[in-house]
C-alpha cells in the first residue's frame, strides 16, 4: 500500500455530477477527493449532452462557474416540433419566462476541472481498480491503483457514487438492498457531429414516416444531428452520404429550409433506455447522476438530473458531517427520485410522441399525430411541455 489518506467525502467520478458536488462541498468547507477512472483528456473530450436547463445555468452562475458558458453558450428561447412537413414552434420563453442554453457537456467538464484545479484541489485521474469498502459503517474506505501502479486507501465519512451507469458504485450495493427498474425502447439513435454551421438557430425535433430526426448544435460551427434507427443497427451500412440523404429526407419541410452538410467528425449508435435504481443510498454511499438513473436523450434531461441530484446531496452531506443531522441524508433518495421519475415520464412522453415504433399501425400513427397537433395547438399543453423542457425548479 503506497499510502493511506483521509478526507470527508470520496467522490467517485469526474463527470458533471462529481465535479459540481466537489465545488458545492468546497463552498461549505467540506473536504473531498475526486477519483476518475479515465484520463483528463478523455473526460474533457467525450461528447455527451448539450442542453443546460435554466436551473442548471442559474446554479452554475451562483457558484461563479458559468463565465465561459455565458460567453460561448447558445441561449435558446424556443424549439421546433416538425411534422406534417411544417415547423410548429414552442416558445419556451413566452410560455415560462425561461430559456435553455446549448453548451456541450465536455465544455462544462473542462470548466469545472479548471476551476477545481485553480483552487489547489486535485483530481486523481486514471484511478484503476477502484473498490468501495465498509459502506454500511460510518467509516467507509476506497482503494485504488494510481497510474504508476501504486496502491492507495482513502478513509472517509461518506462516498458519492457519481461514476455513471457502468461505474463501480452502484454494483457495490448488495442486490437485496436495491431495486433496479429497466425499460428498453425499441429503437436507437445514430448520432453524428459535423463540421458545419447549424441549419437552424434552434433545435428541431422531427417526426417523419421514416423515423425521428433531431437537428441540434454544439457551437456556431459544429452541428449535432441524430437519426432514429433499429436497436440492433450497426454503422456498417451508414456512409456519410447515406446519413446526409436520410437527414435531408426526414427534416424536409414545405418552406425555406436548407440542410447544411459538412465533414462528419464523429458518428455512433446509442441505445434508448430508461433506468432507475432505488433507493439512491446505501449506508454512507450516495448515488448521483447516471449511476442511479438513465433517461432517453429526447427530453434533454440526463446531465441536468445529475446536477439536481448533487444540488440536494451537498447540503445533506454538510448537515450529516458537520452538524450530525441525518434527516436530509435520510430523505435524499426520496427527494431525488420524485424529480427522476418526473424526468423519466417527460422523456417517455417526448420519445413516444416523436419516434416511429416498429409495430406501429395506422390507428397508433394517427394518435401520435393527434398528440403532436394538440401539444402545438393548445397553450396549456405547450406550457406543460415548455415547463418540463426548461427545467422544473430545483427546490
Amino acid at each position: 500500500m503506497t499510502g493511506v489518506e483521509r478526507t470527508q467525502v470520496a467522490i467517485i467520478g469526474a463527470g458533471p455530477a462529481g465535479l459540481l458536488l466537489a465545488h458545492l462541498l468546497a463552498a461549505d468547507g467540506i473536504d473531498a477527493v475526486v477519483l476518475e477512472a479515465r484520463s483528463r483528456a478523455y473526460v474533457e473530450q467525450r461528447v455527451r449532452a448539450g442542453v443546460c436547463e435554466h436551473p442548471t445555468v442559474e446554479l452554475l452562475r451562483s457558484l461563479g462557474l458559468a463565465d465561459r458558458l455565458d460567453r460561448e453558450g447558445l441561449p435558446h428561447e424556443g424549439l421546433s416540433l416538425r411534422f406534417d412537413r411544417a415547423d410548429h414552434r414552442i416558445d419556451l420563453h413566452a410560455l415560462t419566462g425561461k430559456t435553455i442554453t446549448v453548451y456541450g457537456q465536455q465544455e462544462l467538464v473542462k470548466d469545472l476541472i479548471a476551476a477545481r484545479l485553480a483552487t489547489g484541489a486535485g483530481i486523481e485521474f486514471e484511478a484503476a481498480d477502484v473498490a468501495l469498502h465498509d459502506l454500511a459503517t460510518d467509516s467507509p474506505r476506497v482503494t485504488w491503483t494510481d497510474v504508476d501502479g501504486g496502491r492507495h486507501e482513502l478513509r472517509c465519512d461518506a462516498v458519492a457514487g457519481c461514476d455513471g451507469f457502468h461505474g463501480v458504485s452502484r454494483p457495490s450495493i448488495p442486490s437485496d438492498a436495491i431495486t433496479l427498474h429497466n425499460h428498453d425502447y425499441p429503437f436507437a439513435w445514430l448520432g453524428v457531429l459535423a463540421k458545419t454551421p447549424p441549419s437552424s438557430h434552434e433545435l428541431i425535433y422531427a417526426r417523419h414516416a421514416r423515423g425521428f430526426a433531431l437537428h441540434s448544435m454544439r457551437s456556431p460551427e459544429v452541428t449535432r444531428l441524430y437519426l432514429q434507427v433499429p436497436p440492433d443497427e450497426t454503422l456498417d451500412g451508414w456512409s456519410d452520404a447515406r446519413i446526409w440523404d436520410e437527414l435531408a429526407t426526414r427534416l424536409e419541410v414545405d418552406g425555406p429550409f436548407t440542410l447544411r452538410e459538412g465533414p462528419v467528425l464523429e458518428k455512433g449508435i446509442s441505445p434508448m433506455r430508461g433506468f432507475v435504481a432505488e433507493p439512491m443510498r446505501y449506508g454512507r454511499l450516495f448515488l448521483a447522476g447516471d449511476a442511479a438513473h438513465i433517461v432517453p436523450p429526447t427530453g434533454a434531461k440526463g446531465m441536468n438530473l445529475a446536477m439536481a441530484d448533487v444540488y440536494r446531496l451537498a447540503p445533506a452531506l454538510v448537515a450529516l458531517l458537520r452538524q450530525g443531522r441525518a434527516e436530509l441524508a435520510d430523505g435524499y433518495s426520496e427527494r431525488c427520485l420524485r424529480r427522476v421519475w418526473r424526468a423519466e415520464h417527460f422523456s417517455y412522453f417526448m420519445t413516444t410522441m416523436l419516434h416511429r415504433a416498429p409495430d406501429v399501425d395506422p390507428f397508433l400513427d394517427q394518435l401520435q399525430l393527434s398528440q403532436l397537433r394538440y401539444v402545438t395547438g393548445s397553450t396549456a399543453a405547450a406550457t406543460g411541455l415548455a415547463e418540463n423542457y426548461v427545467g422544473l425548479p430545483l427546490d
